[in-house]
This record gives C-alpha cells, structure tokens and sequence, in this order.
C-alpha cells in the first residue's frame, strides 16, 4: 500500500475519532480533570474577550470556562464522546458554547474572524498536509492571539508514546506550528516554560508554550 494511502488510513478523520473515542470510553469517569488549563487562564486573563475557537476542546473544561468567562466559545473535537461530555458539563455550568463534532483539520473556519485560537495539547496528524493547518491559523482575526501549549517530551517519554503506538513525530509540534506562522504573525513567545497545574504524579512536567499575534 502507498505511504500516503497507509496515512490516510492511520491519521484519517475515522479512523482519528474511532481511537479517541476509545480512549475516552475507557475510563468509567472523565478522562480529564474538569478544570480549565491553568496556562490558558494566565495568557488570556488580560485579554478582553471576544470570539474564541478552541481547537481539540476534549470534555469542554477550558471552552466552559472561557464562556463564563464573557467569551464567544466555539469549540471542536474529533471524539463525539468527548463532545457529548462537554455539552452536558457546559449545561450543568450554564455555559453558552457552540459546540462542533468534526476534524477541526477539515473544517472551513471563517477566516480572521477569532481574536483567540486556543490549541491545548493538540494532536494535529502531520499527515493533512501542512495547507489544512495554515486554515487554523488564518482563522486567527488582525490583533488575535494564537496559543499552543504542547508537552515538553523528553526521550523516556517519546519512547513510552512509542511503545503504545504513539509517534509524536507524526504529529504537528510547536517548532512546525512556528515554521507555518505567517509574515503577518509576530511570535510574541516559543518556550520551556513550567508546568502551572501539573499531574500531582509528575511535578517536574514543563510545557512548550507558543503565543504569536497577528498583525
């Protein structure tokens, strides 16, 4: 089979949702903690609110609390159990947000029209080409922020992902996010940075912290 027919197999839009799905159905519970990224909350809590596309929005905690927070919420995610779960906690909150069911990869956002993309810990296949991406980026409106935080994996944990099918180098990083920013982005920080809200487990975990703005 082709290289690029054995990726669309792998990192298609199916089969991506059929092993979230299956993550997310794994635990008897949530799969995250239910609070909001404590990173997000510091790089935007001087922000004024506006529209807000949150890109792999999971069980919904930081899209929840961006709405409350006076912000227009869409948000978007490939696992229709996540997406079930974050509608039925935005509804116990009493948060407005719209939510989307779909590979935020395939979507035709409207352009500049978001004063915040927010992409928490994002798994973005390389595979749909480096265009598909650039749309997530145009989304991001003149005076709009782009934040990206990734985990900062050491080898130990690249070789764990490994050995669980997982090749982080399949996926879009904050070096390649960097490299596809625009001339009409200016990166405002691309860095280590501490962990704000790490697993009691891990204290020592650090984040990769990507904030850029556009002109």
């Amino acid at each position: 089979m082709p290289e690029d027919e054995l990726g669309e197999k792998r990192f298609g839009a199916a089969a991506q949702a059929d092993e979230w799905d299956a993550r997310y159905s794994e635990p008897d519970d949530a799969l995250w903690s239910g609070r909001p990224n404590g990173r997000l909350l510091v790089e935007v809590a001087n922000l004024t609110p506006g529209r807000a596309l949150d890109i792999g929005c999971g069980e919904g905690a930081d899209a929840i609390w961006l709405a409350r927070s006076g912000w227009t919420v869409t948000a978007i995610d490939i696992s229709e159990v996540a997406v079930d779960r974050a509608r039925a906690a935005a509804g116990l909150a009493g948060a407005v947000v719209e939510w989307i069911r779909g590979d935020a990869l395939q979507m035709a956002f409207p352009a500049a029209s978001f004063a915040l993309v927010s992409m928490q810990y994002p798994a973005l296949p390389k595979a749909a080409g480096e265009v598909a991406v650039r749309a997530l980026l145009d989304a991001v409106r003149p005076g709009g922020l782009l934040l990206a935080i990734y985990h900062d994996l050491d080898e130990e944990h690249r070789d764990h992902m490994k050995s669980r099918g997982v090749d982080p180098a399949d996926y879009v990083d904050a070096d390649d996010l960097s490299q596809l920013l625009g001339d009409d982005f200016t990166v405002e920080l691309h860095a280590v940075e501490p962990r704000i809200d790490p697993p009691p487990d891990k204290p020592h975990i650090a984040d990769v912290v990507l904030r850029a703005r556009r002109r």
